[in-house]
């Protein structure tokens, strides 16, 4: 489904605002009234903000989806959301450029000015999805990307969590475990990078993708998204226990 904001893989109807979508369109989902992690943070006065890479280029038009640079734009969350619309303060404030190859995103990293929080969602051709993208050129963004962290002002504070979507691919030699229609499904990639990493480690603490959430969650004391107590609850109903936050993988003083 398309987002109901642009950029969108829906265009605007004729003679209407062209921030949004057709509305009328059956493949417009209809903005969403979900209280997101971001509305969270925002209410503890913790700043974060979600980059996303060739954004600008997707409002002017070029590349959403089909030419280079593949913008995915169902890959948006945020986008989805009423409360992030456009000529809206929390957009501004909060979806931000990540420029063509993350240009834009790490001139902010090089500055030591990322948010507390900062999420960051490379343009389509870098994602290494099968299919439209591949995996050397991802790798190699990614690299970059984590050199760029290295060295930013703000590495002495800061964890890196790099991970990935589409179930880890359509076989795994180890079961999934038991819990809703939803997963968790076969295993992803995710690698920990920060100065608080316990090194050479590989964690088999159970973790899914909400686990990213669960930490920011208890990192700053956030009210529970109702999703992570609803996957918490499927997995103890199949005798599964809980989903890890990300600490076992952490050396945290």
């Amino acid at each position: 489904m398309s987002p109901p904001y642009q950029p969108a893989y829906v265009k605007p109807a004729a003679g209407q605002d062209p921030t949004l979508a057709d509305m009328n369109d059956p493949f417009t989902l209809p903005p969403q009234k979900l209280t997101s992690i971001g509305d969270l943070l925002t209410a503890k006065k913790i700043t974060w903000a979600w980059y996303a890479g060739a954004w600008d280029e997707a409002l002017a038009g070029r590349g959403v989806g089909t030419k280079m640079p593949n913008f995915q734009a169902h890959h948006q969350p945020f986008n989805y959301m009423e409360q992030f619309a456009p000529d809206t303060p929390a957009r501004a404030e909060h979806l931000k450029d990540g420029g063509l190859s993350g240009v834009a995103f790490l001139k902010d990293v090089d500055d030591g000015k990322l948010p507390a929080v900062s999420f960051y969602k490379p343009q389509g051709n870098l994602n290494e999805h099968p299919g439209y993208a591949d995996e050397l050129s991802g790798d190699q963004h990614i690299a970059d990307i984590v050199a760029h962290l290295e060295k930013s002002p703000q590495w002495k504070d800061m964890l890196v969590v790099v991970t990935y979507d589409e179930n880890g691919g359509f076989w795994d030699h180890v079961a999934p475990p038991k819990a809703d229609r939803w997963g968790p499904g076969n295993r992803v990639p995710a690698i920990i990078i920060s100065p608080y990493a316990k090194m050479g480690t590989v964690d088999h603490t159970l973790y899914d993708t909400t686990s990213i959430l669960r930490f920011i969650t208890n990192r700053w004391q956030l009210p529970e998204l109702p999703g992570l107590k609803l996957r918490d609850d499927a997995m103890k109903a199949n005798g599964t226990g809980t989903i890890g936050d990300l600490t076992g993988a952490l050396n945290l003083r």
